[in-house]
């Protein structure tokens, strides 16, 4: 019986392997590649995002200026907590929900996160309400009258400053307090934002006021109101 012959691989052979793992070899390359310049133009194309948001955020005015104004409250130059007196005013000066819509916006895009995550993430549970109120009040568009929600938004504002807590004691924020008295425009306007409060808490406002702060206080903040047109 024959014996068979051994299998001698040939140089053609050889060069198929070879041929074979280099084919392989450059595919995975080639994947890598191709995955390395997605991410090299995915990167760049937000550097430009950045860049063009960055060049914008100093001219004032513009959603990206207020976007990193607000950062800016945040980091408070490195000082612990954020700086709610300038939180506060940036806030409050937004003149609309349409305006707001593009702030956040820009927010997103500069920084990468959600303002509301932020914000709760860096503020008291007072401060966070405080500032939803702000927001919650704007008109749909710049110029329009207070309705209802305003009045009840500046009550909630005053609750929120009425529960003010420093660490584990109870206390009350008067710039928060302040910041609604001046806003409010007219004394009848604060009648409306007193009647708002009894509905939503069920006190006089009057007579939490007077609880909240010292004599001298009351006398002093009741003056910003009095001096306001009746109407």
């Amino acid at each position: 019986m024959q014996k068979p012959i051994p299998y001698k691989h040939s140089k053609s052979d050889e060069n198929d392997e070879m041929s074979l793992r280099e084919k392989l070899l450059w595919s995975v390359l080639g994947a890598a590649g191709v995955t390395g310049l997605a991410i090299v133009i995915k990167k760049f194309v937000i550097n430009k995002i950045e860049d063009k948001a960055h060049e914008k955020s100093f001219e004032d005015g513009t959603p990206q200026t207020i976007a990193k104004q607000i950062k800016m409250a945040f980091e408070n130059d490195g000082y612990w907590g954020t700086d709610i007196v300038t939180l506060r005013k940036v806030l409050t000066e937004i003149k609309s929900k349409a305006q707001l819509k593009k702030i956040f916006d820009a927010y997103t895009k500069e920084y990468h996160n959600n303002l509301y995550k932020d914000m709760s993430d860096e503020l008291q549970t007072s401060e966070y309400n405080e500032m939803l109120q702000i927001i919650a009040a704007k008109p749909d568009k710049e110029g329009q009258a207070p309705t209802t929600n305003q009045y009840t938004a500046w009550a909630k504002r005053l609750k929120a400053a009425f529960d003010k807590t420093y660490g584990f004691i109870s206390g009350t924020d008067e710039k928060a307090i302040k910041a609604v008295f001046n806003e409010i425009p007219t004394q009848t306007a604060f009648i409306q934002v007193g009647k708002a409060y009894y509905k939503e808490f069920g006190e006089n406002l009057i007579t939490v006021l007077k609880g909240e702060l010292e004599v001298w206080e009351y006398g002093d903040y009741m003056k910003i109101i009095t001096a306001k047109r009746k109407a």
